[in-house]
């Protein structure tokens, strides 16, 4: 049986943030891994970038048996709505599975306590500190870096889709770390600079 990895996807999601990483996910992880989306309900929702998209799951009939659970960010995180998604994120947390977080999806993480014990980044520290209020008491974890991963928690800024790829796939260590590290390189740097990975 493969291994699943949810990707959550609300309204307004940043599509730019996220499409490294699935695609190397089902490329790096070949017949191990498969992924699916969950949205608040089943119907179409329009990324930032245009794309509608029908979810597989809504929060109701989500799996809870999944390797890695993944937020992206967009406009919707601050909404009412994002307060539905606490619950499969507690399962992440309770069952030690791979939580990755990017952009104010990160942010949101902060609204619920979960950075203030481990190393962390977000946009930014100010408004992490405003949007938190008294649940976020991690400023001294805080680092001023693209992505960080702490554990199985893997938190990233709205400019780090390629770092966050990496550390979420170091995370579910899919591959070898040299592996993960060429095809990062790849993509950072270009295939100008960077040898092809190995297939």
């Amino acid at each position: 049986m493969k291994k699943l990895v949810l990707f959550v996807i609300l309204d307004k999601y940043s599509d730019w943030e996220v499409g490294y990483l699935s695609s190397l996910l089902l490329y790096l992880g070949k017949d191990e891994y498969s992924i699916k989306t969950v949205s608040l309900t089943k119907k179409s929702i329009q990324s930032l970038g245009g794309f509608t998209v029908l979810p597989d799951y809504d929060i109701e009939s989500a799996p809870m048996d999944f390797e890695g659970l993944i937020l992206i960010g967009g406009m919707s995180w601050r909404t009412e709505g994002a307060n539905q998604i606490k619950p499969l994120i507690q399962v992440a947390l309770d069952k030690k599975r791979v939580l990755g977080s990017i952009c104010g999806a990160s942010g949101f993480l902060g609204t619920m306590g979960i950075l203030n014990h481990i190393k962390h980044t977000a946009n930014d520290l100010d408004d992490l500190k405003q949007w938190g209020g008294k649940q976020y008491t991690g400023e001294k974890n805080f680092r001023r870096e693209q992505a960080i991963r702490d554990n199985n928690i893997v938190t990233a800024n709205g400019t780090a889709a390629l770092e966050f790829t990496k550390e979420v796939l170091l995370a579910l260590n899919i591959t070898s770390e040299e592996s993960i590290q060429e095809w990062y390189n790849y993509y950072k740097v270009g295939c100008y600079e960077a040898p092809m990975p190995t297939l």
